[in-house]
Parts: C-alpha cells; sequence; structure tokens
C-alpha cells in the first residue's frame, strides 16, 4: 500500500480549558460555586475579595447581560442590587488580657440567668437537661439518657441497651423479645424480664416509642393519656379490635359493633388522629437544609422585577499590586508564574460574569412565559419546555438544561428550582394547550372540595376536567395524584 499526503479542510469545535471552565460553573449550584470560589482564592494569588460594593473587575469590557424588555404593559426590568457594606465584630473590652491558668469562663463573663453570679447545681442540672433534650441527639441517644436515670440492675441495663439498639429512627421494634433472648449469652434472661424491660421503654418519651407496630404505638400513646380525657376508652377498644375496619375507613361497622353513634365516632377519631404514628421522628440529629435562591422575582408598581441575589458568591478582583509585578519582575520563573496566574484570574472572572449574564437572562425569560403563575397561581402554569427559552435567548438546550439544574427562583409564591417552571402540555378541546403542572393544581383543588363522605375516583375527576375542556386519560390522573401523595378515594373516605 502506497503511502501519501493529503490536505483537507474541514470544521470541528474544540473544548478549550476556558471554555470547559464556563461551562462547569455554568452547572454548579450555589454552595458549590461558592466553594469553586474559595478554592481558586487560595490557590491563585492574584484573585482577591473587592473591598468596594463595586462590579467583578475585568480587562476586557463584559457583554450586557440586559435582555431585550417586552413590549407588553407588564415589562420586566433588570436590576443589580448592591451588597450591604460588611460589617466587623467589635472586640469586647472588659475582656482581661491576662488570664490565670487555671482560670473558668464563669470567672470572667457571668451568666445571663444567675444573678449572684454562680449557678447552682440545680441550674447546671437544668441545663444540661436541656441540652441533652436537643434535638440533635439520636434518638437513641435520648432514650438512654432517660435510662440512665432510670435503677437497673447488669441485667436489666443490658436487656435495656439491646431493646434500644433494636428501635429504628421511627421509633418502631424492630425484633420481637422471643428474638432478644434467644440473642443472649445468659440463659437465665426470661421473656418475662425482657417484657418488663420493654415496657419500661415504652413510657419513656417521646410517647409511643418502643411499639412493635402501628397499632402497639398508637396504643401505648393512649395509654399515656389522662383517665379523664374524653372517649380515651373508646379508642383503646377501637384501636386495638378494630384496627383492619378503621384503616378500610369501614366506619358503619365499627359503630354497629360497638354501639357508638355518629357523633361520638367522629371524636373518636379526631383523638386517633393526634396521635404520631411515627414518633421517632421528633427525635433526630438530622441538619435543615437550606436553600439559598439565585434570583430575586418581585413586583413593584404592577411590572415583574428579576434580579440576581448579591450574596451567592464573594465579589472577586484582581490584586493590583501583584498584577504589576508581571512588568517588574526580572526573575523570568517569577515572570511567567504571575502571567499564568494573571490568565487564569481573568478567565475565571470572565466565566463568573458569563454565568451570571446567562442566568440572568434565561431567569427573566422564564418569568416572562410564566407570569400567569406569578399572578394567579399554579392553574395559571402554561406549557414550557427547554426549547422554548433557548429559542428565545438564542442558546442550545443543554446549556438552558445546566442553567436550570440546581438553581432556585424566589418569589412571592415561593421558592421554587428553575426547573419547576418547565412541564409538559396536554391539548384542550378549544385548541389550546394546559401544562401538566396546572392539571394538577386543578387535581389537588377537587379533591379539596370534594365531599368526604363520597370522594371523587379517578374517573369523576376526568370528568370534571373534561367539562372545562380538558381532556386527559383516567390513568394519567391517577399518575398526577400519586405524585401529589394523594391517596385513592376509598382511602379518602371519613365522617364529616
Amino acid at each position: 500500500m502506497k503511502q501519501s499526503l493529503q490536505l483537507k479542510v474541514g470544521q470541528s469545535l474544540t473544548m478549550t480549558p476556558q471554555l470547559q471552565q464556563a461551562i462547569r460553573l455554568l452547572q454548579l449550584s450555589t454552595l458549590d460555586l461558592q466553594q469553586e470560589i474559595q478554592s481558586a482564592l487560595d490557590s491563585n494569588p492574584l484573585l482577591e475579595i473587592s473591598d468596594d460594593d463595586g462590579d467583578i473587575e475585568v480587562n476586557t469590557e463584559p457583554t450586557s447581560a440586559e435582555p431585550k424588555k417586552p413590549e407588553k404593559a407588564g415589562d420586566n426590568e433588570i436590576e443589580t442590587p448592591q451588597p450591604e457594606a460588611d460589617t466587623e465584630w467589635a472586640e469586647r473590652s472588659d475582656i482581661p488580657e491576662d488570664l490565670p491558668v487555671d482560670s473558668q469562663w464563669d470567672d470572667v463573663f457571668q451568666t445571663s440567668g444567675s444573678g449572684s453570679g454562680s449557678s447552682s447545681s440545680g441550674e447546671d442540672s437544668d441545663y444540661n437537661n436541656d441540652y441533652r433534650h436537643s434535638s440533635s441527639d439520636s434518638l437513641q441517644d435520648h432514650l438512654r439518657w432517660q435510662l440512665n436515670l432510670s435503677r437497673l440492675s447488669d441485667i436489666d441495663q443490658m436487656i435495656a441497651d439491646a431493646i434500644i439498639d433494636a428501635i429504628d429512627e421511627k421509633g418502631r421494634l424492630t425484633v420481637d423479645p422471643e428474638e432478644l433472648v434467644e440473642g443472649f449469652d445468659n440463659d437465665a434472661i426470661e421473656i418475662e424480664e425482657v417484657n418488663a424491660v420493654l415496657h419500661l421503654i415504652q413510657q419513656f418519651d417521646p410517647p409511643g416509642v418502643g411499639g412493635r407496630d402501628l397499632q402497639e404505638c398508637l396504643l401505648i400513646q393512649l395509654k399515656q393519656m389522662p383517665r379523664n380525657t374524653p372517649y380515651v376508652d373508646e379508642a383503646c377498644l377501637v384501636v386495638s379490635q378494630y384496627m383492619a375496619q378503621l384503616g378500610n375507613r369501614d366506619y358503619n361497622q365499627i359503630m354497629r359493633r360497638c354501639r357508638l353513634k355518629e357523633d361520638q365516632l367522629r371524636d373518636i377519631l379526631k383523638l386517633i388522629q393526634s396521635l404520631d404514628p411515627t414518633p421517632g421522628n421528633a427525635i433526630g440529629s438530622d441538619d435543615t437544609e437550606y436553600v439559598i435562591p439565585d434570583v430575586f422575582v418581585s413586583k413593584k408598581e404592577g411590572r415583574w422585577l428579576v434580579e440576581l441575589n448579591p450574596d451567592i458568591a464573594p465579589k472577586i478582583q484582581i490584586n493590583a499590586q501583584y498584577a504589576s509585578m508581571a512588568r517588574q519582575s526580572s526573575n523570568a520563573s517569577d515572570n511567567d508564574y504571575i502571567r499564568d496566574n494573571l490568565q487564569e484570574a481573568r478567565w475565571f472572572i470572565k466565566s463568573l460574569i458569563s454565568r451570571n449574564e446567562t442566568l440572568m437572562k434565561v431567569a427573566t425569560k422564564i418569568v416572562e412565559y410564566q407570569r400567569g403563575f406569578l399572578e394567579y397561581g399554579e392553574e395559571a402554569m402554561k406549557p414550557l419546555v427547554l426549547h422554548d427559552i433557548a429559542e428565545a435567548v438564542g442558546m442550545h438546550e443543554s446549556t438552558i438544561s445546566r442553567v436550570t439544574t440546581q438553581k432556585y427562583m424566589h418569589t412571592p409564591r415561593g421558592i421554587f428550582e428553575l426547573k419547576f417552571f418547565f412541564s409538559s402540555h396536554v391539548s384542550t378541546d378549544t385548541g389550546g394547550e394546559c401544562s401538566s403542572t396546572a392539571i394538577r393544581a386543578l387535581i389537588k383543588k377537587l379533591v379539596a372540595a370534594e365531599n368526604p363522605r363520597k370522594p371523587l375516583s379517578d374517573s369523576k375527576i376526568t370528568d370534571l376536567l373534561a367539562e372545562q375542556g380538558i381532556q386527559v386519560a383516567r390513568r394519567t390522573i391517577a399518575k398526577y395524584r400519586e405524585s401529589l401523595v394523594i391517596p385513592p378515594s376509598n382511602e379518602r373516605k371519613r365522617l364529616v
């Protein structure tokens, strides 16, 4: 085979490092972006946090991020709010400069709750109790703290530890007492002793902990109520003997067997519904995750305004002193190091500017499309897909997908992820379109207004929507209902 040289002309897309960095920053969430900025500040000496309230500084003039204003009366305006000036914590002037080695904190500062300057042992005990009772402890820690207040023998203590270890996060006992007896090496432990210790733990806080199933959990809570509680004995009877009928909402059979009237059964059901089926959830160490919105939307003087959250990322700039050293340094290696970091700093700042511009454009177009939702709620939500926004802002759908992932918008109706405003559509009899979000809102509205004695079936909801010109299949209604965590009609039936 003869070898030869040929020239060919063609086009190809190359992912430059700058483009890769811009795409990566675009798809980062607020928390990840803050970590990325902090990492860049730590690794690049030419980057620093800006002290003024101006925009991010960069030598190249950035492209304007302001989109074209719509011609309708409800035009959107974009304003970039100025972050508040940083405040410094004033140092305490009453702190002694030199403290003895064996000094305690209470020797310098007195607690606000102590008038004499020294706390009693009772106050310390109350503080420790409140601290141990805080929700930061796990359920097992909370139960063991109460167990330490009980006087038990060594064997009973071992049994109690095994029982507490077998309680899950919901507060349910996951093993039977017989299995616990078999698991002990001590043959002297009998089932009666295990049941006695289990009964002790079932009296602990939270009420209902240690129940082996839902029925026992509810009975424990009912038995801990004051005996003069109205209908507490009748509620114990219903839960202990007619749990299956209660789950199936067979109220007629319960009234007939317990010889109850309808108003009496209604009060009994209210008492049972006030109980907690998962008492362990009240005690846990799960930390709450807060959402930081990337965009704020508000209505001022009849117009919707879209603005970026100025607190999602610190404003950074290039250190002018280090940048000037690139021209003054006589050492070639130092000069190259400064120039490389200067170029990387410029690329990073440009990528942040591009991210903010793209996010602002997409958020503004979403507000333009979904102005009805902001005015009237979910029932006025319009069908919207990624292609519509991509075509409006002149970007690719993949870019819109990156922008709307893990980005949140703060509106007068709540905080929503940008993907919330995108939904499929269903055709109407008039030739229009209705979004799936609006259909879910209509289903929720119909279920909320239904007669509890005769709940609406999926077929009936389909007919009611058809009367409004919305043609939806029954299986689609069932799918939307399940996504809204709405039980079927037979489980929604209840007494008025």
